[in-house]
């Protein structure tokens, strides 16, 4: 069995072909990662082992593998896509550590022939394509969130009392006033009545009329800019559009996130506090939860592991964490954790006792994501539901 090492990159990847011994079969591609340079790797493939059974090697190197991994499947052949570290293992055995594509692509060939590796199933469609809407999900959220930044700086010139009327600028009641109205002079002239049905039926008649006469005194008593009004809702009419319209593409992604979330049996939703879509985008980040052999190895991975600071005989124990690995992971793990915080459960009470032992909340909520890290490497390495566990 030949294996062909790919050494991937954003333009161009590098191969090379091994035999079963290990003896580097001519010399090393380079090819282009478009169609012609495919079909280029296919030639030279055909030239120098004609039609003898082989697999490919490549490593997970950001997103550009991606294209010549789709391109090989369609091809049926055998693709094992591994973790750097692995290649980086065989090449610290070598006395010159030089960076060069021909020796990288060599020793990823190696690394499959050794067959000490784990393939990383970040390479299994579902996951992948969850994995790429999760992330797509967080940069919508970003952009969410400057157009409310930019909502809430308006509202604070032409009418800085308004959020004191409401528990949130966001709720369906607030968002409902400032649509129909949008400035304040325009909410200090309607009919109460009209004012009042609009509240009620927004807040599902929770709201009374005493709601309805306070929002009114204030749009009409607001020191907020009086000048300029027809820019501010021109403005404000627009960001409200682009506002919904991002509400409606996040609800429409949720959904599909967990169409692809509940083709895994996975239970990473059984934790407290993390939901499904937060559960879809750990799973998806971690992949192949064998490719770390310890929680704490999970833990360094999300970068939620301590920096070590040590000079001599000096240590730091005022250190703080690396926040290496993936930074989606360890957002969605920190969003869990502030989440699991609310929750009656065995992570809430270790929050409890960090705080009580005066320890800041950010430094509590800290510790509580290193624990719910190594929960949910407990519920992945299982495949079982969450089983509650004390923490000490």
């Amino acid at each position: 069995m030949y294996i062909i090492g790919i050494d991937i990159g954003k333009n161009n990847h590098e191969a090379s072909i091994v035999d079963p011994q290990g003896t580097l079969i001519g010399r090393s591609l380079r090819f282009s990662n478009t169609h012609s340079g495919a079909e280029k790797l296919m030639q030279h493939i055909t030239k120098h082992i004609s039609n003898e059974p082989c697999v490919f090697g490549m490593e997970a190197t950001g997103h550009y593998w991606y294209s010549i991994y789709s391109f090989l499947k369609s091809k049926h052949f055998t693709v094992y896509v591994i973790n750097p570290i692995q290649s980086n293992c065989i090449r610290s055995l070598f006395i010159r550590q030089t960076k060069n594509d021909s020796k990288d692509s060599f020793l990823i060939a190696e690394v499959i022939r050794f067959g000490q590796f784990t393939t990383t199933t970040l390479a299994d469609e579902n996951l992948l394509a969850m994995r790429q809407l999760c992330r797509y999900r967080d940069s919508v959220i970003d952009c969410r969130t400057e157009i409310k930044l930019r909502i809430s700086t308006i509202m604070e010139q032409i009418f800085p009392e308004y959020e004191k009327q409401f528990s949130t600028l966001w709720g369906n009641t607030s968002m409902g006033i400032l649509e129909t109205y949008i400035t304040p002079d325009k909410i200090a002239n309607a009919p109460i009545d009209e004012l009042f049905s609009l509240i009620k039926d927004k807040s599902h008649n929770k709201l009374t009329m005493k709601k309805a006469l306070s929002v009114k005194e204030a749009a009409a008593d607001t020191f907020g800019i009086k000048i300029a009004q027809n820019a501010f809702a021109f403005q404000l009419n627009q960001l409200f559009e682009r506002l919904n319209f991002l509400n409606t593409q996040i609800a429409e992604l949720d959904a599909e996130i967990i169409k692809y979330y509940e083709t895994f049996d996975c239970y990473l939703h059984t934790i407290p506090g993390v939901g499904l879509i937060a559960a879809a985008t750990i799973l998806g980040e971690i992949g192949d939860i064998r490719r770390f052999k310890t929680a704490s190895a999970l833990v360094a991975y999300a970068g939620i592991d301590p920096s070590v600071k040590q000079s001599g005989e000096f240590n730091s124990t005022h250190n703080h964490m690396s926040k290496r690995g993936s930074p989606y992971l360890r957002h969605a793990i920190f969003l869990s954790a502030t989440t699991c915080t609310f929750h009656d459960s065995p992570l809430n009470a270790y929050y409890k006792k960090k705080r009580e032992q005066g320890k800041h909340h950010l430094t509590a909520a800290g510790a509580v994501a290193h624990k719910l890290t190594t929960v949910i490497y407990a519920v992945l390495r299982d495949g079982k539901p969450y089983e509650p566990k004390k923490f000490v």
